[in-house]
């Protein structure tokens, strides 16, 4: 059966004003693949692998991550996999947990500034990570008072940090009407099982009961790219798991990943990577060793 509530409805716990939860192990969670809710989110992986995709950014992780993603920014759950002693620890909060004017106060600007950017999606890198991870991993013990200054303390950390990028710079003219919701969340779903092979346009328009011509315009105006764009994306995305995971020859990747042109795979890949396939392969190992 198709889900069609894409606006994910979240609650914190009785007498918290901010959901905290901790995953161990890998969750399978029954719920739409591409969501949204009024909440912002605060993401940190310890050690585990998984996908990005928050509004029009895709990109894969390796080790860990640390996300600040706004309010109705569309996204998916993030990690495929832990290890053994992989965590992904989570916070969920309205803008307004403290009082409609608290992060305008003058003291605040910082912050404020901070939740402004997680509009777009804010990647931290690792020298924030390990100054703020273990801290974000201490609220799931906290409680009351002691939490919340300890989540100001984060907020005020990931504020003054200058080792970040925006995600999802372009913005995301998402239409947040639930037919709208459940045409994305199967479109997506279709392409992240599939991107192997070619997707013809009749068979993904057929999809969501579209002509092609209707479907091409609908999805340019919601996700802001052409539907073939992003297939290559989600074949790139892949090749970049695969280039650090595997010792497969490039050019075999390149075709695992539903390439069949090994000269177009090197084009796209450097297009939308910044560098070569063998150039992102020996830069990311020198960096995890």
């Amino acid at each position: 059966m198709k889900t069609k509530a894409v606006l994910e409805k979240l609650s914190p716990d009785f007498g918290n004003s901010l959901k905290v939860f901790q995953h161990t192990k890998d969750v399978h969670v029954n719920k739409a693949f591409w969501h949204f809710h009024p909440e912002i989110e605060l993401s940190y992986v310890n050690k585990g692998k998984g996908k990005r995709h928050i509004g029009n950014h895709i990109s894969y992780f390796n080790n860990s991550q640390l996300l600040l993603i706004g309010a109705n920014l569309p996204h998916n759950g993030f990690t495929d996999r832990f290890t053994s002693t992989g965590s992904e620890t989570i916070i969920q909060f309205k803008e307004d947990f403290l009082g409609a004017h608290f992060f305008k106060i003058p003291e605040m600007t910082v912050i404020n500034r901070l939740l402004e950017r997680a509009k777009k999606g804010v990647l931290f890198n690792v020298e924030t990570k390990r100054t703020v991870g273990p801290k974000i991993q201490e609220l799931n013990s906290l409680t009351g008072f002691a939490r919340i200054m300890k989540f100001l303390e984060i907020l005020q950390d990931l504020a003054l940090s200058e080792h970040y990028r925006l995600l999802n710079v372009d913005g995301f003219a998402f239409e947040a009407e639930p037919q709208d919701n459940a045409k994305i969340d199967a479109i997506f779903k279709h392409i992240n099982t599939n991107f192997k092979r070619t997707i013809p346009l009749d068979e993904i328009a057929d999809l969501v009961s579209m002509t092609v011509p209707a479907f091409c315009r609908y999805f340019k105006k919601v996700t802001g790219k052409t539907f073939t764009k992003v297939v290559n994306e989600y074949r790139v995305v892949h090749a970049t798991k695969l280039l650090l995971e595997s010792y497969d020859s490039i050019t075999d990747i390149s075709f695992e990943c539903g390439f069949n042109n090994f000269s177009h795979f090197n084009k796209l890949f450097k297009e939308i990577t910044g560098k070569s396939a063998s150039q992102y392969r020996k830069e990311m190992r020198i960096i995890i060793q």
